[in-house]
């Protein structure tokens, strides 16, 4: 009875042992699958994000290269249409050279020419605005920059008398103007190298005058970081207000008297600017044009010479770079030391023909330091004119930034010589030169700034001088907005025209009042 009692126990361990064996091995199989399944997902995922970060990377290089090469272009907005004697600067929107101070928008990437991709209507302060469109074939983008001025200027004497005892009543003036609007269109077409730039310029205090409307623009193509070639209508980089800093400056579109006087303007011409260092923020641009300022006038007007030229050189040694297009004013609070120093170099051969009116664009006459324009009739008081004469300049700048601390100083040197007169005329050559200092502190970092401005003009009929004590305030703490206020002292201005706080031979105080929007 035992034995087969005995046999059952073992036939059941049996069975039992063999269920579990099956229900082990049919267990391990089905983890083996899950596993091999999710490891095949992660290794889908995986080549997704890898394609996905590729993607990225090329955008991300494609963006660099098209941004490169700016000093500011393209975050350059037109660099300004500045003044000289006689007006000031529209904003310059995409044509100074690049420096390293360039900030590279990171809320809007481009698309990649090919990828299929396509942005409309993103916004880019200090990238060119709005972004209208950015497709594979091309970019367009929208940008503003303008302001309104109110300009007491009823301290001033009434009259003021040259150095040849002429005596002029001066036109003082107490308004309010929508002094200038700028609207510019920029981007690039079919490749990312070839960039262009148009925009619509009004000097709204000159209403009526020839050239108070001005429609100009640029194309460039950037071979590379070093040669970008530019067509078309530009700043001659004869100061630095003239290197695409417009309108980081301290005042509100407007320079200081010395810089006003001495500096050349914008013409039609062909130039190259580029980066030569770019850890030093090494730069340069060298330019050929058609005269000192054309803005305003008749081609037909021009002697066809085509022997103007300008060039400057910037090092920005101690950190690459110097702020939003190396511009005055430390609102950025740099924390370790920037310097910037500049040199520039510029020659012509003006003739009367090639020289706009006291109230056209950008006006850029040349001017006796008592501020008589050379090019009248009977400049000099002895019958005579001079009809033509050859233009040097050079200036040299350095500027330091740090935490919230600016000076810059700039001194400024100017030959006339190889006159060709009609009657008589009492010299064959003028020499002149001048400096200028300003400084300013970020009391509230980028909220409140205060300056003081003052040059000097050391000529041979006269040494005019000016200087200014402002305070910019920035609402919404950012450079979209800024609401300034100046009181300026010049003693014998020797510049002067409606756009500006300047009138030749004022003497005494002026106020104004602005409300700059720019983007």
């Amino acid at each position: 009875m035992q034995r087969p009692h005995a046999s059952l126990t073992a036939l059941l361990m049996l069975y039992a042992g063999t269920s579990s064996y099956c229900a082990t091995a049919v267990a391990d199989a089905a983890t083996e699958q899950a596993i091999l399944a999710r490891l095949a997902a992660l290794e889908q995922n995986q080549r997704k994000l890898e394609e996905e970060l590729d993607a990225k990377d090329a955008r991300i290089q494609e963006l660099e290269q098209r941004l490169a090469i700016q000093p500011a272009p393209d975050n350059t907005t037109p660099q300004s249409i500045a003044t000289a004697p006689a007006t000031t600067t529209p904003p310059e929107v995409a044509t100074t050279p690049v420096t390293a101070t360039t900030q590279v928008a990171t809320a809007a990437t481009p698309a990649k020419p090919g990828d299929g991709k396509e942005f409309f209507g993103r916004f880019q302060p200090g990238q060119g605005g709005f972004t209208i469109a950015d497709t594979p074939m091309g970019s367009a983008n929208l940008g503003l920059w303008a302001y309104v001025r109110y300009l007491n200027q009823l301290e001033l004497d009434k009259s003021y008398t040259d150095s040849f005892d002429r005596t002029f009543e001066i036109d003082r003036r107490n308004d309010i103007q929508f002094n200038k609007v700028n609207l510019s269109f920029s981007g690039w077409l079919f490749d990312p190298n070839f960039r262009y730039l148009t925009y619509v310029w009004t000097n709204n205090t000159a209403q009526g005058d020839g050239a108070q409307v001005v429609v100009a623009g640029h194309f460039k193509y950037r071979f590379n970081p070093a040669v970008d070639v530019g067509v078309g209508i530009d700043a001659l980089p004869g100061t630095r207000s003239m290197y695409g800093s417009f309108p980081y400056w301290n005042k509100v579109d407007m320079r200081t008297m010395s810089d006003e006087f001495f500096r050349p303007s914008y013409t039609s011409g062909i130039w190259s600017a580029g980066v030569l260092n770019e850890g030093q923020g090494l730069t340069y641009k060298l330019m050929l044009g058609n005269n000192l300022s054309q803005l305003g006038v008749n081609a037909a007007k021009l002697d066809g010479a085509l022997d103007t030229w300008s060039g400057r050189l910037q090092w920005q040694p101690t950190t690459g770079e110097f702020g939003p297009q190396g511009g005055w004013g430390d609102f950025e609070m740099h924390q370790h030391l920037a310097t910037q120093f500049g040199l520039s170099a510029t020659y012509s051969r003006e003739d009367r023909q090639s020289q706009p009116g006291t109230e056209d664009v950008n006006n850029s006459q040349i001017r006796l330091s008592d501020g008589t324009r050379l090019f009248v009739p009977d400049a000099f008081a002895s019958g005579g004119s001079v009809e033509r004469a050859t233009y040097q300049m050079v200036s040299a700048d350095a500027a330091l930034k740090y935490q919230g601390f600016d000076l810059s100083t700039a001194f400024y040197s100017r030959w006339l010589d190889s006159f060709k007169t009609q009657g008589y005329v009492p010299v064959d050559n003028l020499y002149d030169y001048g400096f200028e200092v300003q400084t300013s502190y970020m009391f509230l970092p980028r909220s409140v700034q205060g300056y003081i401005a003052s040059s000097k003009i050391l000529g041979e009929y006269g040494n005019p001088w000016d200087t200014a004590v402002g305070v910019n305030w920035y609402p919404m703490r950012n450079r979209l907005v800024r609401v300034n206020g100046e009181l300026l002292y010049t003693h014998d201005s020797a510049v002067g025209n409606s756009s500006a706080p300047y009138v030749v031979g004022g003497d005494g105080p002026a106020l104004n009042t602005n409300i700059e929007m720019k983007f």
